[in-house]
């Protein structure tokens, strides 16, 4: 049961670095790939589509955090 719950947060720890690494890719690099010059609006614009993008495995998160629960205490109600 520990398992679950360490290898849960390491998932989150994971998600979080990689969600840091690319907004502060977004937010510091001055041409985008199409060969336009970045402004602060455009960061934050593409920093808000990039964080969009992850509430898929926010949801799959939130989903596995239930369960975790809901498992744990099916566990302690067998005991």
């Amino acid at each position: 049961m520990k398992k679950r719950w360490i290898f849960w947060w390491v998932a989150n720890l994971f998600w979080a670095i990689i969600f840091a690494m690319g907004v502060g890719f977004l937010m510091f690099r001055d041409v985008d790939a199409a060969g336009v010059a970045q402004t602060p609006e455009l960061a934050i614009f593409s920093s808000i589509l990039f964080g969009l993008l992850f509430v898929i495995p926010f949801i799959i998160q939130v989903v596995w955090l239930i369960l975790n629960f809901t498992l744990k205490k099916r566990a302690e109600s067998i005991q």
